[in-house]
């Protein structure tokens, strides 16, 4: 399953974190394209990997959410396997980007995600979502509280960002921009410019088809 993951040597950038916690929402405000990553408000809707190709020089990579109750446990523990063997691969990102809703505590699954990334020792970033909705007043406690239960407090803290206000995205870029740049393997040019033309490519869990290469991603089998 692994040699079905780009291997080209670009730099890649994965997006990770509960259903519905905004990850396709925060991908479009990154790249500045607006319905690139499709966005629903039906849990599980990403059932694939998708690989967003920024100007041929780096991936942006989104993960399917985990923490649908509505999924079969079997679909469940099938994505999990196809996620893993991303994570695991000659393919692994240089950062993974760990999204948790900033209105709430940080889940039990998102600190075993994190723990497990910790354990694998891939580079991560606790990014929190959302943060327009809750009060400027509450925002440094939510970031502390994510420090708490996710035992930061060795590591770079958490961003809080919102991809509807753009609040935290500058700080966001810069934490991308150096992951891009280390682990650029074939090229020393620059992180991709913001709003930069994309494509996209999907991969699909072993017993379907093979992944199509569509002008933009799918999010359905």
């Amino acid at each position: 399953m692994a040699d079905r993951f780009p291997r080209d040597g670009m730099p890649q950038i994965a997006f990770m974190g509960r259903s519905n916690v905004g990850k396709s929402s925060l991908i479009n405000r990154l790249v500045g394209q607006k319905g690139l990553a499709r966005t629903s408000k039906s849990p599980g809707r990403t059932r694939m990997i998708h690989f967003f190709a920024v100007n041929r020089d780096a991936y942006f990579v989104d993960l399917p959410g985990y923490g649908y109750a509505s999924v079969p446990r079997s679909m469940r523990e099938e994505w999990q396997g196809l996620v893993e063997s991303y994570l695991e691969g000659p393919s692994a990102p240089d950062l993974a980007v760990v999204l948790v809703d900033s209105r709430h505590p940080p889940t039990p699954l998102d600190l075993e995600l994190v723990e497990w990334l910790r354990g694998r020792g891939l580079r991560m970033q606790v990014v929190l979502t959302k943060i327009d909705k809750i009060p400027r007043g509450d925002r440094e406690p939510a970031v502390g509280r994510a420090i708490d239960v996710l035992d930061l407090a060795t590591v770079a803290p958490p961003l809080g960002v919102s991809a509807v206000t753009g609040d935290g995205l500058p700080a966001l870029w810069r934490v991308l921009d150096d992951a891009l740049a280390a682990g650029r393997r074939t090229s020393s040019r620059n992180a991709p410019p913001r709003g930069a033309a994309v494509r996209s490519a999907s991969h699909r869990p072993a017993h379907t088809n093979p992944p199509q290469h569509p002008t933009r991603g799918r999010s359905r089998p």
